[in-house]
């Protein structure tokens, strides 16, 4: 079970049937400990059981949790306690992982993405649907604070019509960093060899991919161009590289047009800019919740236009969610989906992380990364809800 954590913020807290709080782990490495510890944020959620086809790996992390570990999936599967499984393997597992979970009879939240192809990730869905399960996948970073402000400040009209966003997703020149060095809280390495290999667009396209479709409707088109400029990063046993750069013009049936890049090259960047007719609204952390919202209005001054040198800070008045400590370059509470999943079952409403979502997301993200030019998109997904407390200001 995950450890208590005192937190200092309030928030609307959910409550529900401790059977359906119950989940399990599948995939003991570097990234399960960053849900552990957002999980303590969570204290109706428990933790059962824990597997990992490495067995050192599940037993470092099940005795530094004190987690009951499972033998193998099929004992993990058959515990009819749990709810929600959580897939943290590695992307080339997840098609896999997931389904076998699906045909147990299994909710599912997969870290990203959903699959490694749109053909995987669209079986997931129809699977899903066929037993009236939830799938749904990472990131959740749309349901945090920074998120839910932005969106908030859009349907509000702050800056009037939305016409162009700027989303940067920059990491710095990982590939000279001693990251062969990184361990997670419990001692997990980080899977570099995977990282590289996945690369840092499907690693990273969904966090601001996810903030986007909410704010202005499904992509219609993708236009991308990619790069694989450093060619000799460890990948282990995978055929090839990934890119380490991808910029791609995405197109939103709203109207919207949207500039993503994502490198683990340029200098580290994670910026967020909306311009609209009246003003720019800016975000310059993504992977923090707390990061903050700032708007910068526009004037017509005589013969000019004047952007105000002067951002100021937009504010949701209310309680929002449980905050959690920075663990490197993020500070995300990363059960905000597994949340979110397990209140949408208890509360009989739509998962606001729905099927539909995630796989529009990975056609989205897996068009980008492909890098060959223009992709109509052959997905949709309905309007998401914002959260309740993101309502009003």
């Amino acid at each position: 079970m995950a450890p208590k954590q005192a937190h200092g913020q309030t928030f609307i807290e959910r409550r529900f049937d401790m059977t359906k709080g119950r989940v399990a782990i599948v995939g003991t490495g570097f990234v399960a400990d960053l849900y552990m510890r957002s999980l303590a944020s969570f204290p109706e959620i428990e933790v059962v059981s824990a597997y990992d086809i490495n067995p050192a790996n599940r037993a470092r992390f099940c005795g530094y949790w004190n987690i009951r570990p499972a033998q193998d999936l099929e004992q993990l599967l058959s515990d009819q306690s749990v709810a929600l499984v959580l897939n943290l393997t590695n992307p080339a597992s997840h098609f896999t992982v997931s389904k076998a979970c699906l045909d147990a009879g299994k909710h599912v939240y997969s870290e990203k993405p959903l699959a490694l192809s749109v053909a995987d990730a669209r079986e997931l869905c129809e699977l899903a649907a066929k037993h009236s399960l939830e799938l749904a996948s990472a990131p959740c970073s749309l349901l945090g604070e920074a998120a839910q402000t932005a969106w908030q400040a859009v349907r509000t009209g702050k800056i009037g019509t939305p016409y162009l966003v700027y989303a940067e997703l920059d990491d710095d020149f990982i590939p000279r960093a001693p990251y062969t060095k990184w361990r997670s809280e419990s001692g997990a390495p980080w899977p570099y060899q995977d990282e590289f290999a996945v690369g840092c667009t499907l690693e990273h396209a969904g966090y601001y991919l996810t903030w986007l479709i909410a704010m202005f409707g499904s992509i219609t088109r993708v236009i991308s161009a990619t790069g694989d400029l450093i060619p000799e990063k460890p990948i282990g046993n995978a055929p090839r590289a990934a890119p380490d750069f991808s910029c791609a013009t995405l197109y939103f049936e709203s109207g919207t047009v949207a500039r993503l890049t994502c490198s683990i090259i340029a200098s580290h960047d994670h910026r967020l800019r909306i311009f609209g007719e009246n003003g720019t609204l800016e975000i310059a952390r993504s992977w923090d919740n707390n990061s903050p919202v700032k708007l910068r209005r526009r004037y017509a001054l005589r013969r000019k236009l004047i952007t105000s040198p002067i951002a100021t800070r937009i504010r949701l008045k209310q309680p929002t969610h449980p905050k959690v400590g920075r663990w490197g370059a993020a500070s995300m509470n990363f059960a905000l989906g597994p949340a979110e999943v397990l209140s949408a079952i208890a509360e009989s409403r739509a998962n606001r992380l729905s099927s539909k979502f995630a796989l529009h997301l990975t056609e989205a993200t897996l068009a980008i990364q492909q890098g060959d030019g223009v992709h109509e998109m052959s997905t949709r997904c309905p309007p998401i809800e914002p959260m309740d407390w993101a309502r009003t200001s």
